[in-house]
C-alpha cells in the first residue's frame, strides 16, 4: 500500500472516507486457515479473548500475549465452525504468531499459511454498502459477521470489519483474481467516487478513532490493560498465553496507561515525543501522533503514568517546543461502525 495515490492526498483520502467511501489494499497481513478436530477450543485455549462469544459466521478481535502479558500481535480471528478458523494476523508479526500456534496446537489441527495467496481488499465509509449492492454482494451481515458469495465466478468472503471508525467491509479473495476485484470497486457507479487510499489516510483515520497499532500502541511490552483493550480479554478463561500476568496486572492496577491527548496549542506531536506535566515532570511518552484531519488540531496516543486523569492538562515536547494537550479517552471523534 502506498502512503497515498497520486492526485489524492492524505486529506482527501481521508475525507473520502469519512463522507463516503475509501478503498484501502491490506493485502500485506497475514492470513492462515487453522483446520482439525476442535481448532477452536484449541485456539480459544491461547488467545486472550473467548471465542465461545461468537457463533460460526462471525469475527473477534483478540490477541496473542507472552508470558509476561506483553502483546505479541493483534488480531482477528474468523470462526467458520467448531473446526476452523481465519486467523489475520499483522504482517511483521505473521511468521511468530504462527510459529507460537503450530507450537502450542496439538498435531491433528493444522495450520496453513495462505498469506500469498490471500488478497483483502477493504472498502470504508458511510456509503461502502452501495459500492459492495452494486456488484451483487451481501451486505446485511452485522458488525464482526461475515458471508461468501460470488462476482464474475471470484470468490469472494465479506466480513463487516475494518479500521476507520466507519461503516465497512473487508474482503477476503484469492490473490489471482484480486486486480479485477479492485477494479471492479472503483469502478462501482454510486454517484460519488470510489476514491483509492494509502497507508497515511490509513493512520490518520484510526488514530482519530484509537484504534492501537501494534509496535507503538502495543507491544510484547505493553499490556493490553495498559492499552486500554482489557475488553478483548476473556478473564474467565481458565487459560490463554499470559493469563497469570495478566490477572496480576488487573488486580494490581497499571502503572501507566494509554491515554488520548488533544492540542490546545499549535503543533503536531509524533511517536516518543516526551509528555510532562504542568510542574515539568516526564509523565509518558508518545506512541501514535498525527494532525486531525477531521478535528483540525493535533492528535495521539500516548503511554502515561496512571496518576495523570482523563481532562487533566499537560506538555508536548514537539521538536523543541512545549505544546499544551488535554488528556481524553478516546475516541477523537465519534465511531460509526455499526
Amino acid at each position: 500500500m502506498p502512503l497515498e495515490y497520486a492526485g489524492g492526498g492524505v486529506t482527501k483520502e481521508h475525507e473520502a472516507v469519512r463522507t463516503a467511501v475509501g478503498v484501502f489494499d491490506v493485502s500485506h497481513l497475514g492470513t492462515a486457515r487453522i483446520i482439525g478436530p476442535g481448532a477452536t477450543a484449541a485456539v480459544d485455549a491461547i488467545l486472550t479473548n473467548s471465542l465461545d462469544r461468537i457463533t460460526a459466521g462471525h469475527a473477534q478481535y483478540t490477541l496473542l500475549c507472552n508470558d509476561a502479558g506483553g502483546v505479541i500481535d493483534d488480531l482477528i480471528v474468523y470462526r467458520v465452525s467448531d473446526d476452523e478458523l481465519l486467523v489475520i494476523p499483522n504482517a511483521s508479526n505473521s511468521a511468530q504468531v504462527l510459529a507460537v500456534l503450530r507450537d502450542h496446537l496439538p498435531s491433528n489441527v493444522v495450520i496453513t499459511d495462505r498469506h500469498t495467496q490471500t488478497a483483502i481488499i477493504a472498502v470504508q465509509g458511510p456509503r461502502s454498502a452501495e459500492v459492495l449492492t452494486s456488484l451483487g454482494l451481501p451486505t446485511s451481515m452485522d458488525y464482526m459477521a461475515f458471508d461468501t458469495a460470488e462476482i464474475n465466478s471470484i470468490t469472494v468472503t465479506i466480513c463487516r470489519t475494518g479500521y476507520t471508525g466507519e461503516v465497512g467491509f473487508e474482503l477476503l479473495v484469492d490473490a489471482s483474481r484480486a486486480g479485477e476485484l479492485w477494479d471492479a470497486v472503483l469502478a462501482a457507479q454510486i454517484g460519488v467516487p470510489v476514491v483509492p487510499c494509502g497507508l497515511a489516510a490509513r493512520d490518520t483515520l484510526r488514530t482519530e478513532m484509537g484504534y492501537p497499532l501494534h509496535g507503538q500502541d502495543l507491544s510484547p511490552t505493553i499490556t493490553p490493560v495498559q492499552a486500554g483493550v482489557a475488553w478483548a480479554v476473556g478473564w474467565d478463561k481458565p487459560a490463554f498465553d499470559g493469563r497469570d500476568a495478566l490477572v496480576a496486572e488487573r488486580a494490581a492496577g497499571p502503572k501507566r496507561r494509554l491515554r488520548g491527548l488533544r492540542a490546545t496549542g499549535r503543533g503536531i506531536p509524533r511517536s516518543h515525543m516526551a509528555v510532562s506535566s504542568l510542574t515539568g515532570e516526564v509523565v509518558g511518552e508518545v506512541t501514535s501522533g498525527t494532525f486531525s484531519p477531521t478535528l483540525q488540531i493535533g492528535i495521539a496516543l500516548a503511554l502515561l503514568d496512571s496518576s495523570v486523569s482523563i481532562d487533566d492538562e499537560v506538555v508536548v515536547d514537539v521538536r523543541g517546543r512545549p505544546v499544551a494537550f488535554v488528556v481524553i479517552k478516546p475516541p477523537f471523534v465519534e465511531a460509526s461502525t455499526r
